[in-house]
């Protein structure tokens, strides 16, 4: 094997030498273009080309089978060594192996034992464009390499067979639902890769597909399946990409870029090098600079055509702390320990964190802002199910593979509860999968200052408790709890600002805040927000400048806030007795310890269960 060979071929190759497996699955970013050579023969080919320049040995004989297209061999010198093994094995006139394993009638069978014996090249014309008579042509080669006559091998060479596209010739799906050529090609391989003599033998079959779990599983949870992911480039595979196509170009051609070969490099991460090329290419046709926001949309362009515009969008929020009313006390948390957490990348790095709290309480917006002191890739996460069968397992894939690939990254998760849910026994199989490779995701030492995780939800405890545990999200659960004090009179005068008029009798901003305290009691972030938007309509209404402080006393007594006190106390409670930092709690009443109040907070909980209050 060759030494210069990438990561993945040399654990396939190993897998393979060591007789671990005769059937593995390369799976991952396998559409793409990789290194191959060095020096003035360095070149990017597909998958494929790669495998066989560093699996064409002398003791191996390579057989490519590609979707609804021909059987091919290297040389004509090893078609011929596998015509004359076929020739020994099927010289007498009554074989017919493949189509008798093909047949499914009565009628048919009694019509192949009359025709005259088939020769190899002839099975070859018929599998081009017949994948399921390529399938039993292949698994007849396994045979046809491991038999013998007097001693003596039909063919010396092992065979390694790679089948392109094995995700389209077996399917995922019901086996009950598929088609009667998708179940015979399943039974066809599922028969392969069982048989003891092809376990036992030396031959073996690279499956290339997406994903394992676009295979029908009837194959795909074989144990002798083993996997190799490919994976997407890294950020000093990219900057070598970038070096070999600058050397590439025209004479008296240039790649200009804004900064240096290595800041490109890292402002691709997540591109594949199909994608990167793209760029390069109409940058270098152009002639022009390439900028950072031609970077930047191209990767976000690349992403969601990779993820779906439903499962994932980039969010680059205007606002930061600096815009956000009131949480005096939780913002100079975030800003002087919770953001330099998130931007470190060693062990100090912060995996993830769960922000609590009551519906209306301001979390989303917070933490948008928290996302805009940041400066980072943010990753919002929408939608992870798919209503297809066996789906909802890759675009996770994908989605691991391209926080892999990123050197930094904020996977923003709102509404958290309703995307992860449990692992118990009334929940889904597939919903139980998931959360588990989310929480597997989130604890991965290797992704540990790589990226970190923030789940906002107004219901914690519909989290899964493995997620809300250290070394996960719940490393660090915040609650956003409703302004109280100087942060309620900044939300006060926050509300009336756009619209109030200072006067002598209705004195500044400050005096009228303080004077709508009683009439704004119970109001929280949504509230005043609503309000706030009310009050400005109101004065556009009235095509005056601004409001009165009566006219403002009079909009807030005809406005009434929703009938969901105790759910937001209900939401209120489980952040709080979840709530990972003590600093982060309301002041302790006089003469109460803080184990005391967890406790009284967790007999109100049980108080408001009991009466149906979820």
């Amino acid at each position: 094997m060759n030494s210069a060979a990438p990561d993945f071929v040399a654990a396939a190759g190993r897998m393979i030498n060591s007789g671990q497996t005769r059937t593995l699955i390369l799976s991952g970013n396998i559409a793409d273009l990789f290194r191959c050579g060095e020096g003035q023969d360095e070149d990017y080919v597909p998958l494929v080309d790669l495998l066989v320049r560093q699996w064409n040995l002398a003791s191996a004989l390579l057989v490519i089978y590609e979707l609804n297209g021909p059987i091919r061999f290297l040389t004509p010198s090893d078609t011929q060594k596998l015509r004359d093994a076929w020739g020994a094995l099927h010289d007498d006139d009554n074989q017919r192996a493949i189509d008798l394993a093909l047949a499914r009638t009565r009628r048919r069978i009694a019509e192949l034992q009359q025709e005259p014996g088939t020769g190899f090249d002839e099975c070859l014309a018929k599998a081009k464009g017949n994948p399921t008579y390529a399938l039993e042509l292949l698994r007849q080669m396994c045979l046809c390499s491991r038999l013998r006559r007097d001693g003596v091998p039909l063919l010396w060479e092992d065979l390694i067979i790679i089948v392109e596209g094995a995700d389209f010739l077996i399917p995922e799906g019901d086996i009950g639902h598929l088609s009667d050529v998708d179940r015979q090609r399943v039974a066809i391989c599922r028969d392969w890769f069982s048989d003891p003599g092809f376990a036992s033998g030396k031959d073996t079959v690279v499956l290339l597909a997406e994903s394992r779990s676009l295979l029908n599983s009837k194959v795909a949870r074989l144990p002798q399946l083993l996997e190799v992911e490919v994976p997407a480039p890294s950020t000093e595979e990219r900057e070598r990409f970038i070096r070999w196509f600058s050397r590439g170009l025209p004479a008296g051609r240039e790649l200009k870029l804004w900064g240096s070969q290595e800041s490109l490099a890292a402002a691709t991460a997540g591109l594949s090098f199909h994608a990167l090329r793209q760029l390069l290419r109409l940058a270098a046709h152009t002639d022009t600079t390439l900028q950072p926001k031609t970077v930047i949309a191209k990767v976000e362009s690349f992403i969601q055509d990779q993820l779906g515009e439903d499962v994932v969008e980039f969010k680059r929020p205007e606002h930061t702390l600096q815009d956000v009313v009131g949480f005096a006390g939780l913002k100079a948390f975030l800003k002087e320990e919770f953001v330099p957490r998130i931007r470190a990348t060693g062990k100090s790095a912060l995996p993830g964190a769960v922000v609590g709290g009551p519906i209306g309480a301001g979390k989303s917006f917070l933490l948008e802002a928290v996302a805009g002191e940041l400066g980072i890739v943010v990753l919002v996460l929408k939608n992870i199910r798919s209503k297809w069968f066996g789906e909802t397992d890759v675009v996770f894939e994908r989605l691991r593979r391209l926080i892999q690939a990123l050197d930094k990254s904020l996977v923003f998760v709102d509404e958290a509860d309703t995307q992860f849910g449990g692992l118990g026994e009334g929940t889904h199989e597939t919903e139980r999968r998931l959360t588990g490779k989310v929480q597997a995701m989130m604890s991965d030492p290797v992704l540990r200052g790589k990226t970190s995780w923030l789940l906002i939800t107004a219901r914690i405890h519909l989290l899964s408790p493995d997620i809300r545990r250290p070394g996960r999200a719940g490393s660090l659960v915040i609650p956003v709890l409703d302004p109280e004090g100087e942060d309620f009179d900044d939300f006060i005068a926050w509300m009336i600002k756009p619209v109030f008029r200072e006067s002598e009798t209705d004195g500044n901003l400050k005096s009228a805040a303080a004077a709508l305290r009683d009439q704004t009691r119970g109001y929280y972030a949504a509230a005043f927000a609503e309000v706030r938007s009310d009050l400005i309509a109101l004065a556009e209404l009235r095509q005056q400048p601004g409001l009165t402080l009566a006219e403002i006393r009079a909009a807030l007594t005809d406005h009434l806030l929703p009938a969901v006190e105790l759910t937001r106390r209900y939401q209120t409670l489980q952040a709080l007795v979840n709530c990972t930092r003590r600093c982060l709690l309301p002041a302790l009443p006089a003469g109460q310890d803080l184990e005391g109040l967890r406790a009284d907070w967790a007999r109100e909980l049980r108080l408001l269960e009991a009466q149906g209050v979820r």
